[in-house]
């Protein structure tokens, strides 16, 4: 692997770094995760699309900017230096959109990933349910199948901000008689349709985004079914390799957030129990080791190679590494690490404690961590099952 960036490479960051300085907000906006902030967020999302900088590894007919996927790295580490907003665009840029390209028709292509560029359609994934959630094959959600589609039935959960979204994608069972990973096919489900309710879910901050989704006979026309009926697995098997691997969680968001930590260190060491530094120093040490680890990935992929089981051993690490790195900021600050957002004396706004909040999520969410240690186990290691 080559370790330098290349002059297009750095011309690109000069110009994302210059943008992103003209034009990230002056204060935080308000979480994406409450109503009055996600139309916050969808303002700053249009903004992105309009100057280009909303899908970046696009073509451009589609919104993008045809940059490489190197570039895209390189934008993401500029995109978290700057401080800009969290994207509550990810589950359709980066879920959906990676496997619209792999399984998609051109039809649907041509449809549906401009609309999620501009932030035109809000997507959200539907993938758990109450009695199947990193057991994915253990759904029950079914789809039956009508004139010109199907009639869905079932409910999805822990829909991350889809209170807020107009449909949601995932898998529904299709052959009941199948075995558990077969008879699946993938969907991609309007919210607003007949048949169809969202019920909001309160989270442990007080955000009000998730929500659980009850399906009663909601129609899909047959243009809307994602990659071959029954073989829905496959597709979301797509899906799980862009959100444990490098499209959900980019190097640049943890090593934006090491260098905060530091700082951090840098200005409440002195009544802080010393043994902490070394855990500040790990957590930027493990930071720039997922940074060249991903970057290895990357160059593996632009030549040919497609990511696999691997990308469980990624989700594990940074999962695990940004709790980690959230747990040493709130050790640093002490009790001031309780106070909230809007209280007078609360370091960075109360970001940390928001912040780990969101990492104790990190080892359940894009399946949960015990199971990636199988998969680990299992499909990299070669490990037999006991």
């Amino acid at each position: 692997m080559d370790l330098r960036f290349s002059e297009a490479e750095e011309a690109f960051r000069e110009e994302a770094r210059a943008w992103l300085a003209a034009n990230v907000p002056d204060a935080p906006l308000p979480s994406g995760d409450t109503r009055e902030g996600f139309a916050e967020h969808l303002k700053w999302e249009r903004k992105l699309h309009d100057a280009g900088w909303a899908a970046v590894a696009w073509p451009k007919r589609y919104g993008g900017r045809d940059a490489t996927l190197m570039q895209w790295l390189v934008f993401e580490e500029e995109y978290w230096r700057a401080g800009a907003p969290n994207r509550v665009t990810q589950n359709g840029v980066f879920l959906l959109a990676p496997s619209l390209f792999a399984f998609g028709t051109e039809e649907q292509k041509d449809r549906l990933l401009p609309d999620i560029a501009a932030a035109r359609t809000l997507w959200a994934q539907g993938w758990s349910e109450p009695g199947a959630g990193s057991d994915l094959a253990a759904l029950q959600s079914r789809a039956e199948r009508v004139p010109g589609g199907f009639r869905l039935y079932g409910q999805k959960t822990w829909c991350t901000r889809g209170a807020f979204c107009d449909a949601i994608f995932g898998p529904f069972r299709t052959d009941p008689a199948a075995a558990p990973h077969k008879g699946i096919t993938y969907f991609l489900v309007p919210l607003k349709a007949e048949g169809g309710s969202v019920r909001g879910t309160g989270r442990l901050d007080g955000d009000e985004g998730f929500a659980d989704v009850f399906l009663d006979g909601v129609f899909v026309p047959d243009r809307d079914v994602l990659g071959p009926v029954n073989e829905g697995w496959k597709v979301a098997m797509g899906t799980t390799s862009s959100e444990r691997g490098l499209s959900l969680r980019s190097p640049g968001r943890f090593m934006a957030s090491a260098a905060r930590l530091i700082d951090l260190y840098r200005r409440y060491h002195a009544s802080a129990d010393p043994t902490l530094r070394d855990r500040v120093v790990r957590a930027f040490i493990d930071a720039e080791a997922y940074r060249w680890f991903t970057f290895e990935v990357a160059t593996q992929m632009a030549e040919g190679k497609a990511l696999g089981p691997e990308a469980s051993a990624s989700k594990i690490f940074w999962s695990e590494m940004d709790l980690a790195l959230h747990e040493t900021a709130l050790a640093l600050l002490g009790p001031q690490a309780e106070l909230e957002s809007g209280a007078s004396d609360a370091a960075d706004g109360g970001s940390w404690m928001k912040g780990y909040q969101f990492a104790l999520a990190g080892p359940i969410y894009a399946g949960t961590n015990e199971i990636q240690r199988n998969v680990v186990a299992e499909r990299v290691l070669g490990l037999p099952r006991k």
